[in-house]
């Protein structure tokens, strides 16, 4: 029998990279996310090339709707905790408390949600596997970051608290901190639509990392031996050698 692996934020980018590394790898894998259409489509993209996938529509700052999920799913091996996001550039001082909430709730609360949720099915699995997609912002703070540094600091605390009240149980907590990647919506959704803006994110940087680079990382991660625990795996482009220190190329 095939092993369960649910990837939250499946809809698009770095979720749905990630399910299909995942489904290539042999694991039944269950695909949640709020956009129904996309997820019934990848889903179904997976089916037809021979792999085990199924969609459920879910978001993961409603509780309820969660554990509604998990009653659904039953056996978990995996899960990657994929959603979230980043919403605007302003400065700590003129920042919107509605847009901090609103990156809390995804990238902590969310995690939390469906964490607490699948634990038990998790631990039952007697080899389970939680990943948390972080971000270098929840380990380095920028100017204009402060609420999604907030929020993936919060995300960074978690699964290293959970990691170390989970010793001595069945289930490893891996997480993963990307550093610049492109995808087709993350920038564009953080300048609310400006795709200009979303662009000069990536301006004269050659190469920076893509969704599947980072889905590359996760499938590596998840599939080391039982006793292999990657706690923290920080991947960035050549380009990017710090939060603060990219290359681009001149006149670009």
């Amino acid at each position: 029998m095939s092993r369960t692996a649910v990837v939250t934020g499946a809809s698009s980018g770095i979720g749905a990279a990630t399910a299909r590394k995942l489904a290539q790898a042999g694991y039944r894998v269950v695909l949640t996310a709020r956009r129904k259409e996309r997820i019934d489509a990848l889903a179904a993209e997976l089916t037809a090339a021979g792999h085990r996938a199924d969609a459920y529509t879910l978001d993961v700052t409603d509780r309820d709707a969660v554990d509604a999920f998990a009653a659904w799913l039953g056996t978990c091996h995996v899960l990657v905790n994929n959603a979230g996001g980043a919403i605007g550039t302003e400065t700590v001082a003129e920042a919107d408390p509605a847009d901090w909430r609103a990156m809390y709730e995804v990238n902590v609360l969310g995690v939390l949600h469906v964490t607490q949720a699948l634990l038990p099915a998790l631990t039952a699995s007697g080899d389970g596997t939680v990943v948390v997609l972080s971000s270098t912002a929840g380990h380095v703070a920028y100017e204009g970051g402060g609420g999604y540094v907030a929020a993936k600091h919060g995300a960074h605390a978690l699964a290293t608290t959970l990691r170390l009240e989970l010793c001595g149980e069945p289930v490893r907590v891996i997480e993963i901190a990307p550093g610049m990647v492109r995808t087709d919506e993350f920038a564009v959704n953080r300048y609310r639509g400006d795709a200009s803006k979303a662009a000069d994110v990536y301006a004269g940087v050659a190469e920076p990392l893509t969704a599947e680079d980072v889905a590359d990382t996760v499938e590596w991660a998840v599939t080391r031996p039982s006793h292999v625990n990657v706690d923290l795996l920080v991947v960035r482009p050549r380009a990017q050698a710090a939060q603060h220190k990219v290359h681009r190329t001149a006149g670009s």
